[in-house]
């Protein structure tokens, strides 16, 4: 079955890294949508970064310059490269995938399969 499964998060201080991975088994991965997607408390989750089949892009604008969405198809993994940490980027962040191609690609209902998420903490 469809596993995602994410690594990476942890509590850092404001303006530094961190590079989240997110693992995929049980679906062909080069031909699926993928995103980050993060939730803070409180909050709805938050579309950051996608990207498709052909490995084309897409940011939202709070994360633009910052935040860096690649894929390894030959190690069926996700990367979320994370840098410049601010504090309101706490929050869990989980990866999605879609069979298919997406209209927008940061709209949650785009995607029917999640991981767990993993935590992100920035301390001022």
């Amino acid at each position: 079955q469809v596993q995602l499964v994410e690594s990476g998060g942890g509590s850092v201080q404001a303006g530094g890294s961190l590079r989240l991975s997110c693992a995929a088994s049980g679906f062909t991965f080069s031909t699926y949508s993928l995103a980050w997607f993060r939730q803070a408390a409180g909050k709805e989750r938050e579309g950051v970064a996608a990207i498709n089949e052909l490995g084309e892009t897409t940011y939202a604008d709070s994360v633009k310059g910052r935040f860096t969405i690649s894929k390894d198809n030959a190690k069926e993994t996700l990367y979320l490269q994370i840098n410049s940490l601010k504090p309101e980027d706490t929050a869990m962040y989980f990866c999605s995938a879609y069979p298919g191609d997406v209209v927008n690609g940061l709209e949650a209902w785009e995607y029917n399969y999640w991981g767990q998420g993993t935590q992100v903490t920035v301390s001022s």
